[in-house]
C-alpha cells in the first residue's frame, strides 16, 4: 500500500512525500530506495506539533525485545530516517529541545521541517536557533486577517 500510495503521488508530480515511519524500518528502506531511483524526497515524521503529540511520540520503548534497552519513540524514529537515508524529518516546532536534539544527532545528514509556527505556539526565532531548516506556517498566514502581513512579519523575524 506505501509503495503504491508513494508511486502515484510521485507520477501526480509530487517532489517529496511525507511517511509515517510507524510502518517500521524495513517498509521506510523500500520507500526511500525507490523514491531515490526516482530523484524523488522522502521526509519522515519525528514528532509532530500538536500538543497530545507528547502521549504517543515521546512514549518508551523497546526495539530490540532481546535485550532491555528502551528509547522514546521519537528518537527510535530519527534512528531510523537516518539509517534509511530519509532526506529530512519533521519535528514540531512546540517541542524545540527535540529539534535541537535532533539536529545535534543527525547533523547535516537531515533536513529538519519544522509545523506549529505561531497557531500552535512554535516560536520562529527559538525553533531555527535550535536546529530547524524549514518552518511550516500554514494556519498562522491563511487564518490571518491579513495574509500578506502575517508573511511579512515570520518572515522578517528577528533571527
Amino acid at each position: 500500500t506505501n509503495q503504491i500510495t508513494s508511486k502515484t503521488l510521485w507520477d501526480f508530480g509530487f517532489d517529496a512525500i511525507i511517511i509515517n515511519p510507524i510502518m517500521g524500518l524495513k517498509a521506510i528502506k523500500k520507500i526511500v530506495t525507490e523514491a531515490h531511483k526516482r530523484d524523488k524526497g522522502v521526509i519522515a515524521l519525528c514528532h509532530m506539533s500538536a500538543p497530545e503529540a507528547k502521549a504517543s511520540y515521546e512514549l518508551s520503548v523497546n526495539p530490540f525485545p532481546t535485550i532491555r534497552i528502551k528509547t522514546k519513540l521519537y528518537k527510535l524514529f530519527l534512528d531510523w530516517a537516518i539509517s534509511s537515508k530519509s532526506d529530512g524529518i519533521i519535528v514540531g516546532a512546540t517541542y524545540p529541545k527535540i529539534i535541537k536534539y535532533c539536529k545535534e544527532v543527525s547533523g547535516k545528514k537531515l533536513d529538519i521541517y519544522s509545523p506549529g509556527i505561531g497557531t500552535q505556539g512554535g516560536d520562529v526565532k527559538q525553533v531555527i536557533r535550535n536546529g530547524s531548516d524549514f518552518l511550516i506556517v500554514g494556519r498562522t498566514i491563511l487564518n490571518s486577517k491579513n495574509p500578506a502581513s502575517a508573511a511579512k512579519r515570520l518572515l522578517l523575524a528577528d533571527i
